[in-house]
């Protein structure tokens, strides 16, 4: 960043059954009978009633819930982020190798999940810079459903929560879409930014170069920057009420309070995108600030000290991640990405 378990599915399957065995919709469907619920009500129950009710309510569960991401998997995208960087000069920065072997990673990681990939090219401080972009096919391509994060890190460190973190769990999120061919009436598309540390470059050049009319699709741009803080705190964007509302959702199903996000307000990818009049949104777990004893009591973890004491430093490594932290946020990203994109 630029700066100066799943209860939800057992949920979902829960209030699924119930709705569907009061004779209800789930998700805007019809009763299957094709009748108003009153009437569906009223008709006598096949004798297989109860084996239609928990077939239904697992299809409806089953659409209603996006998947659990595994931390397993998105560590091992850190890893793979840390070992590019130690072969590269300690870093992942623009227009250094390390940035380039990192995109040629994300982008074969993609390619081989069937997504169709774009590298768009543009030029910063003299140096040739690259945004990664990745579409899954289908869905309404007039609304499109976006999620983003910035792949660079800065010169002086590998950048692992800045911003692997957000790399990570948007790539595999993007990952999770492929393996369930999940088919949202809305279109699906994830990108990674270059030169985002040197004044949001990247995705300022590619909102720029859209138009007016294929920014008009975009119905909503997610944000994820420094999301596995070692120090965390759960801090959502207060842009877009309806995403800001989703992420609440879902946090607030884990019994997580969460604070409006204001250290990196207009300071990420998101703000071209917000200045351009797009709906955004995304989430962050702190940088440098120091975490207070109010936020130590409902978060864990120790007051007085920053969210991330490796903030655009050589030791954000590997070692500067919170698993938690990056676990709910990773499953957070595909809450969102699910519900938005219905």
């Amino acid at each position: 960043m630029k700066l100066p378990l799943s209860g939800r599915a057992l949920t979902a399957g829960a209030v699924a059954a119930a709705t569907l065995m009061a004779g209800g919709s789930v998700a805007g469907a019809a009763p299957a009978s094709g009748h108003p619920a009153s009437a569906y009500a009223a008709e006598p129950a096949p004798a297989d009633a109860s084996e239609a009710a928990a077939a239904y309510a697992s299809e409806a569960a089953a659409v209603a819930a996006a998947p659990d991401i595994p931390i397993a998997n998105v560590k091992a995208h850190l890893t793979r982020l840390q070992s590019i960087a130690t072969a590269n000069g300690g870093n992942r920065a623009h227009g250094r190798p390390g940035y380039q072997a990192s995109l040629n990673y994300v982008k074969a990681e993609l390619d081989a999940a069937g997504f169709t990939t774009t590298v768009q090219r543009f030029t910063a401080s003299g140096r040739t810079g690259y945004n990664l972009i990745a579409d899954w096919p289908g869905g309404d391509a007039d609304q499109v459903v976006m999620a983003g994060s910035h792949l660079d890190s800065v010169s002086s460190g590998p950048g692992i929560n800045d911003n692997g973190s957000g790399s990570a769990a948007v790539l595999e999120t993007a990952l999770a879409v492929a393996r369930s061919g999940h088919q949202p009436a809305k279109h699906l598309r994830f990108a990674w930014w270059g030169a985002e540390e040197l004044g949001l470059v990247g995705s300022r050049y590619y909102v720029n170069s859209l138009g007016s009319a294929n920014r008009a699709k975009i119905s909503g741009y997610l944000n994820f920057d420094m999301i596995g803080s070692p120090n965390p705190g759960y801090f959502v964007y207060d842009d877009d009420p309806t995403i800001e509302r989703t992420f609440q959702d879902y946090f607030t199903g884990l019994g997580i309070s969460t604070e409006i996000e204001t250290q990196g307000d207009g300071r990420s990818d998101h703000a071209p995108f917000k200045n351009a009049g797009v709906p955004v949104g995304g989430l962050f777990s702190g940088a440098d600030y120091r975490k207070t004893s109010a936020q130590t009591a409902k978060w864990g973890g120790t007051a007085g000290q920053p969210f991330d004491r490796c903030y655009h430093s050589s030791c954000d490594t590997t070692a500067n991640i919170n698993d938690t932290a990056l676990n709910r946020n990773s499953d957070a990203i595909a809450y969102a990405m699910w519900e938005l994109s219905r």
